[in-house]
């Protein structure tokens, strides 16, 4: 699963974390003409009581501009049903858009409604040193014609991301350490299973593991060299495949997870169980193992417990390393770009609005948006670093109000930020047992108009088939052993293989736009 391209990612990450880079001003004035403004197209806060268009912290970057912002903001819960066909009309559009998703099929890209921002990088420095920090990113955000239209929205890839999570109190009544490898995992599930792990005299009411269908993937593919999670990865040397089509290894995933099944390791209804089903189980302590974003560890699961609740200063339900097979130990992240902004060619001012958004895009702007200012939301502790305020916590509809995290500009997400809000022994979970076995998908890459095609005529079927499979197989309802190879077959008859050629296509551009 790690290939050498991803090594080559890392080591230049590292490079260019120890390597002087450009300037980058921050928040400049941006003209001295009064009443200078721009107007944007964005979200409204997810907290229907918020309106973000008078937010203490945005305005502050208008101040720090001199520019002022001319908003239309619109719910999130409607944003793309409503934005969609304004862009699709094409007409009355503001001079800054936040896209409603991340345009992969170049449906506005190839309108040419929007400016070719690599070519006003000269007036963009702040863009400019972020695109040189995150080489990835701007890989991801070239279109295949080479420019780039788009500035990023971006969320924590190597942190706070779905984790391998043990009850940790049953691991030490068992008097074992917690498992790394299939072999030794399956061990401790027949162990929850037949003892009375949490003491109630009833040794059959425990559930060994509590994972809802949508995170096996996540948890077993990697064992046998399979990137579920993204469905398509590249191997060592760059070539292309579809996980589900790999015969060997993605036989053997769907027996082992046959076999747990079987077992009743994975419990019957594990493709109904929900997170709320999930959390109810924890909190009766009747389950040993679960499978969720890494956020939920202290402030959903371990809160359960009354032993946690007396002392929050060691985890009940801690993340670990992920487990290992044949193939090493991997955990796939999510994709970083979550969001896009792009300015119209019709801006009344198109200089004004690149250089806005340039702005947003600053350092200083995004330790706004994560920070906000001192002595409004966070102070300088006794050891020189920062502590959000209480209220900021206690109150969350006034936190979001002053336009933290604000959803309605181009706000990176800082793992920093998140941690300090955060049990000391949560944090260090992620930093040894998350953050170290980080891997990233198969990386976001524009569509061109033919590879669209290909992908909209035969994708949806072919995933939809994929899924019906996958549990016909765990369940048992259909034979691993004598419908496989039909199963293969079948795959090959939906033109996987054009899929895959595409997706090789969207890989090389990648590869090559990373050089």
């Amino acid at each position: 699963m790690k290939t050498r391209f991803f090594a080559l990612v890392l080591a230049l990450a590292m490079l260019l974390s120890c390597t002087a880079l450009a300037d980058a001003p921050g928040i400049q004035p941006l003209t001295d003409a009064e009443g200078a403004s721009v107007s944007m197209l964005a979200m409204n806060s997810w907290y229907s009581t918020v309106d973000l268009s008078d937010a203490v912290l945005l305005n502050e970057i208008q101040k720090r501009a001199n520019v002022k912002i001319e908003w239309n903001l619109i719910d999130p819960t409607i944003y793309a049903d409503t934005v969609s066909p304004m862009l699709a009309s094409g007409q009355d559009l503001p001079d800054i858009i936040q896209l409603p998703d991340t345009d992969s099929n170049m449906t506005y890209l190839s309108t040419g409604m929007f400016v070719k921002l690599d070519e006003y990088l000269d007036k963009m420095p702040n863009y400019s040193y972020f695109l040189e920090k995150n080489p990835d990113i701007k890989a991801a955000l070239t279109a295949p014609d080479g420019h780039i239209y788009y500035v990023p929205q971006t969320a924590v890839a190597s942190t706070y991301q779905p984790v391998l999570m043990y009850n940790m109190p049953w691991i030490e009544k068992l008097g074992i350490e917690p498992p790394k490898t299939l072999d030794d995992f399956v061990a401790m599930l027949r162990r929850f299973r037949d003892e009375d792990m949490n003491g109630n005299g009833d040794a059959t009411d425990e559930i060994p593991m509590s994972v809802q269908a949508s995170f096996l993937p996540y948890m077993f593919g990697p064992a046998f060299g399979l990137d579920l999670v993204s469905g398509f990865y590249a191997d060592e040397e760059g070539v292309v495949h579809y996980a589900a089509y790999e015969s060997e290894k993605y036989k053997a995933y769907l027996t082992f997870l046959h076999d747990l099944y079987e077992e009743g390791l994975l419990e019957v209804e594990f493709t109904s169980l929900n997170r709320d089903q999930t959390t109810e189980r924890f909190a009766k302590d009747l389950t040993g193992v679960t499978y969720d974003f890494s956020w939920q560890m202290s402030n959903l699961y371990s809160a359960q417990y009354p032993s946690y609740q007396a002392d929050p200063s060691k985890g009940v339900v801690v993340g670990v390393p992920p487990l290992s097979g044949e193939y090493e130990v991997v955990y796939i992240c999510r994709n970083a770009v979550s969001g896009i902004f792009g300015v119209n060619v019709k801006a009344k001012d198109v200089d004004l609005a690149v250089k806005f958004l340039d702005a947003a895009m600053s350092e200083e702007a995004q330790d706004l948006y994560v920070w906000g200012m001192q002595d409004l939301t966070y102070i300088i502790n006794e050891a020189g670093e920062r502590e959000y305020l209480p209220k900021c916590t206690e109150d969350a509809i006034w936190y979001q109000g002053l336009g933290i995290n604000a959803p309605n500009m181009p706000s990176q997400q800082s793992a920093e930020a998140t941690a300090v809000l955060l049990a000391d022994w949560h944090v260090q979970a992620i930093a040894d047992n998350e953050a170290p076995y980080a891997r990233p998908p198969f990386p976001a890459v524009y569509s061109t108009t033919d590879e669209v095609s290909v992908i909209s005529m035969y994708l949806t079927d072919l995933t939809t088939y994929v899924d019906e499979r996958c549990v016909a197989f765990i369940c048992g309802y259909a034979s691993i052993e004598d419908e496989f190879d039909s199963y293969i077959e079948t795959l090959k008859g939906m033109q996987v293989e054009e899929l895959i050629k595409v997706k090789q296509a969207q890989w090389d551009r990648y590869a090559e736009a990373m050089k």
